[in-house]
Formats: structure tokens, C-alpha cells, sequence
């Protein structure tokens, strides 16, 4: 049975001091939290589930927690995260997964701009539409992108792999279409096939760096 906690008209101090109280109960239900920015931040551990929407910097940290949105999530959701799964059934705002170091995120309907920006290892799986800017600077980790994107898609890709099976306005400095290996789409099938989302994995495009030196200008040859 689960715990749960009602944060309305609850600042984020006394929701997160009931929330650590409480995380060796078993699974955590948290309701009317839309209105609190940074809700478990820097958890090792935990299954909680936040009821409905929630605000910016959910799982900021994230160090091992298992957390899901049953609505749409606010902006910079699990930025920083280094282990764990954040999970979200609506949409989530600007910034999800920045400077992720690993941990994986998946979104059921759309994300904002700047979705993995500077990812630095984690798995992040969007079944919509992604905005602008998306993967810019992106160092390591997966971006599965089910939808459309934006401009600039992976733009100053550094390392790591983009694999859409939608359209892109236009791809970012730094970056070519490569073609798709047996190993990418068996590891597209595992991630679709896990999180319950349907599509086929050959019919995505997989976008990676054009070169390791990607704010460098070659040297003219002589």
C-alpha cells in the first residue's frame, strides 16, 4: 500500500522533510505539488510518485530514485541526475535531462527546447515532439526522439548517439546522418520494448558527431 503525502499549501522544506521521513515505507504517492520547484532533489533512493503535474528541477540530482509524473512536468526536470529513473506520462517544459550524467529519462508525450542539453551519459527517450536546440552540446549517453524536432538538432554534438524516427527543421553545427546498425536497432528495440512505446525501431535516423574537433576550423591545405 502506498504512503501518501498531500503538499497543498506546503512550502518545499516541510514536503521534503515528510518525504524523508517516510521513503522506507515503500512506495510514495505525492499530490497537489505543482507548485514546489526542485521536489526530490539529491535522493539515493525511493519509488515516488508524483499525482498529477509538478514544477521545475523535479529530481534535481537524482542519485538512484525511481520517480514518476502521472501529469506534465515543469522545466530542468532531473537536471544534473546521476543514477536513477525519472518518468513522466505528460509533457515536461524547457531543459529536461541538462547535464545528466546518467540515469534515464523517459517523456510519453512532448518535450521543450534544450531537451539533453550538454547530456553527459544518461539515456533520455522522448515519445513525442522535442523543440529547439535539442542534444546541443551533448558529450555522451542515447537521445531516442519518437516525434519531431526542432532547429539545431544536436547542435555542437561532441560524442553520443541521436536517433529519431521523426522530421527536423535543421540539424546544429557538428553533425551527419550515419547509417543504422543491426546494434542500434536491437538497442532501440530494448528501450521501446521496456517502456511500452510503440515503434519501430527501423525507421529511425541516427545523427552523430561530423568531427571530434568540432570548435575547430581545419587548416586550409596548402
Amino acid at each position: 500500500m502506498s504512503r501518501v503525502l498531500n503538499a497543498k499549501d506546503k512550502d518545499l522544506r516541510t514536503v521534503s522533510a515528510e518525504l524523508k521521513s517516510c521513503l522506507s515505507d515503500g512506495e510514495i504517492v505525492i499530490k497537489n505539488a505543482a507548485h514546489l520547484h526542485g521536489l526530490c532533489g539529491g535522493l539515493k533512493t525511493g519509488k515516488i510518485t508524483i499525482h498529477g503535474d509538478s514544477g521545475d528541477y523535479l529530481g534535481v540530482l537524482n542519485d538512484g530514485a525511481t520517480l514518476r509524473v502521472t501529469g506534465n512536468a515543469g522545466r530542468y526536470l532531473a537536471d544534473n541526475m546521476t543514477r536513477g529513473y525519472v518518468l513522466v506520462e505528460g509533457d515536461c517544459g524547457y531543459g529536461a535531462g541538462a547535464y545528466c550524467y546518467g540515469g534515464t529519462i523517459v517523456v510519453y508525450g512532448h518535450a521543450g527546447d534544450f531537451t539533453a542539453v550538454m547530456n553527459k551519459g544518461a539515456t533520455i527517450l522522448v515519445a513525442g515532439d522535442v523543440g529547439d536546440e535539442v542534444a546541443t552540446y551533448m558529450l555522451a549517453g542515447d537521445l531516442i526522439i519518437v516525434g519531431d524536432a526542432g532547429k539545431n538538432l544536436g547542435n555542437y554534438l561532441i560524442r553520443g548517439n541521436i536517433y529519431i524516427r521523426g522530421q527536423w527543421a535543421s540539424l546544429g553545427h557538428n553533425t551527419r546522418v550515419q547509417e543504422m546498425m543491426p546494434d542500434d536497432v536491437a538497442k532501440l528495440r530494448g528501450y521501446l520494448e521496456e517502456y511500452g512505446i510503440q515503434a519501430d525501431p527501423a525507421d529511425f535516423q541516427k545523427i552523430v558527431r561530423l568531427s571530434e574537433r568540432p570548435f575547430y576550423k581545419s587548416k586550409p591545405t596548402r
